[in-house]
């Protein structure tokens, strides 16, 4: 397990692709047999998404992380990597999101209604190159709210999936999906002291296709 950052309070991660971010035998269960410790989820990330995540150690420090979650205190930018060239270099991306949990999916609407949710989010493409697949481009996407697989749908809606997203319209094989939570900043809960982390993918495909950003 690759620890980022830890302290008596929490604990920084990179969740590996594959593992749940909650539940048994995921993250939680995970860290607390390597650090012989309690730890609480405060946010989460799909099984099929790897990157930075952050737990608490305590109680106290879940409840004040969960706030920081909730009140969109915490940055959070993620890479991408998508099918096509997108028609603006940058951009802000609001939709209405309503999830099926029968079906573990979320769909953008045009009204809201129950279960509606707002989505939002803004991206920047990193570069875009010309693969035997097709046209693939490389994003730096930054969220505004953290609605469940928000990036996935929001450009697959706009005919852009992931690359490796066979759930929201990808045809294209990838060891895993294209998504990778890159960053995480925020104020330490007690210390006030900012707490900035990052990393980067693994190198596999396509990853390897594109200069990656450095770690910051």
């Amino acid at each position: 397990m690759e620890l980022l950052h830890q302290d008596r309070d929490m604990v920084l991660v990179v969740k590996p692709f594959g593992v749940v971010s909650e539940g048994e035998g995921g993250m939680p269960a995970l860290l607390a047999a390597e650090l012989g410790s309690e730890i609480y989820s405060v946010h989460r990330l799909d099984r099929e998404t790897g990157g930075c995540m952050v737990f608490a150690r305590t109680r106290a420090a879940a409840g004040k992380l969960s706030a920081i979650v909730s009140e969109r205190s915490m940055e959070k930018e993620y890479l991408a990597v998508v099918q096509g060239q997108m028609e603006e270099e940058s951009a802000v991306l609001k939709d209405l999101l309503f999830r099926d949990a029968a079906k573990n999916k979320s769909f953008v609407v045009q009204r809201q209604r129950k279960g509606v949710r707002e989505a939002e989010l803004s991206y920047r493409v990193l570069e875009t190159k010309e693969t035997e697949e097709g046209t693939f481009s490389l994003l730096r996407v930054k969220l505004a709210t953290g609605r469940t697989h928000q990036i996935r749908v929001q450009f697959s809606h706009r005919k852009h999936p992931l690359v490796g997203d066979q759930r929201y319209g990808s045809r294209i094989k990838s060891p895993h999906m294209a998504l990778w939570s890159y960053r995480l900043a925020f104020r330490h809960p007690f210390r006030k002291e900012e707490v900035r982390v990052s990393a980067l993918p693994p190198a596999e495909y396509p990853w390897t296709l594109f200069e990656l950003p450095e770690e910051s």
